[in-house]
């Protein structure tokens, strides 16, 4: 079988089906495995991330399980901060965020009609707060919304919060509670040894085979009128997974899919540590969405740190890495035409963010590998 891309979609589908006794054959155009989850050591030996911070979380018992059989996990709770009027407060926006936000006696009210409308411990959307009937929720949840996430959508995605798929204003809710932790699931932690040490492992099976720095478009052509798959000039009968981007795979036949993509500005300070934690957002005052701090993750002691400045900006076919699947109206009916095209092809399956055109986790694109492999593939 032939895989195309060696990230989380790709390993996972290339470990299972070759510990299944399938030989496998992998082709990653970039010069390294991992996809946007490869880390490195940098000129100066911090283990950073290639293409921006990764913490792995998940509740998916079996995942977790998964993944443990190729690394030891270093415990890790992500917290997250956002630089708000001069402030630096909890995200998710909490209580905590409240009392540093307001007066102490609004936040005392905010935090009475939180509690009493949704209870204490639970989550509630921003539109929820947005669409309240108490007029003084309704104001929180407006301050929400301009403070931390208009600016913020609108530099991560080049448009207003209501011209993309409500989906991702829903990803980060608030929480009402006291409790600064980033995310709530049973299982997280950072790989002790990295993300590639992870992907080396899983692709170092006898029966996978590896080329890096190889297009599959060159090698791969699809016959529409048959529904056959041609490799290197000959039909080939055997599965195919597709994790690059589903509108190129089907040579934008109707049109390109609207990705975004980041830039980098990586700094080294002379200090132990620059901020307080490892990712700090800057949804307003900066042109960059959000810093992070890598000594936060790896757990590294030293006297100087290295940070990165993330600047979201539009991607350019050929040129860019697609980070993001844009999803609104227009490109949700497109991805609807290349679905239908997919299904001529009874041995070609897309996976992964890209391949599927969505907004996947880590986690998540594991657990839609491994559901892939035993329904199809096993």
């Amino acid at each position: 079988m032939i895989i195309v891309g060696s990230g989380f979609s790709g390993a996972t589908i290339a470990e299972r089906c070759a510990s299944s006794g399938k030989r496998v054959l992998v082709l990653e155009k970039r010069s390294h495995i991992g996809g946007n989850s490869y880390d490195y050591r940098d000129e100066r030996g911090f283990l950073v991330h290639k293409y921006g911070p990764h913490i792995f979380h998940t509740s998916n018992r079996e995942v977790w399980n998964y993944l443990s059989r190729f690394t030891r996990w270093r415990e890790y709770h992500h917290r997250v901060m956002v630089y708000i009027d001069g402030k630096k407060v909890p995200l998710p926006f909490n209580l905590n965020s409240l009392k540093s936000l307001f007066p102490p006696s609004r936040a005392t009210l905010l935090e009475r009609k939180l509690i009493k409308n949704f209870g204490y411990g639970s989550q509630v959307s921003v539109l929820e707060l947005k669409n309240s009937s108490d007029e003084d929720l309704r104001s929180l949840g407006d301050f929400i919304y301009r403070k931390i996430y208009l600016n913020y959508t609108i530099k991560q995605w080049g448009r207003k919060p209501e011209e993309i798929s409500p989906q991702v204003l829903a990803r980060v809710p608030v929480s009402i509670s006291n409790q600064d932790e980033y995310f709530e699931d049973e299982f997280q932690g950072i790989p002790e040894e990295g993300y590639t040490a992870i992907f080396k492992k899983m692709l170092s099976h006898p029966n996978i085979k590896l080329l890096l720095n190889t297009d599959a478009k060159k090698l791969l052509t699809l016959n529409f009128k048959t529904g056959k798959i041609i490799f290197q000039g000959k039909e080939f009968n055997g599965p195919v997974v597709y994790t690059g981007p589903i509108d190129e795979l089907f040579d934008y036949k109707h049109g390109e899919l609207p990705y975004r993509t980041l830039r980098f500005q990586w700094e080294y300070h002379p200090v132990e540590k620059f901020q307080e934690v490892a990712v700090v957002n800057y949804p307003n005052d900066y042109p960059f969405t959000r810093i992070t701090e890598y000594k936060h993750l790896t757990g590294e002691t030293r006297p100087d740190t290295v940070i990165a400045k993330e600047f979201p900006v539009p991607y350019q076919k050929g040129k860019d890495i697609p980070y993001y699947p844009v999803l609104y109206q227009d490109s949700l009916e497109r991805l609807k035409m290349y679905k239908r095209e997919l299904r001529q092809f009874s041995n070609l399956f897309t996976l992964g963010r890209l391949g599927e055109f969505i907004y996947l986790n880590m986690d998540e694109a594991v657990e839609r590998a491994l559901m892939l492999f035993s329904k199809k593939l096993k």
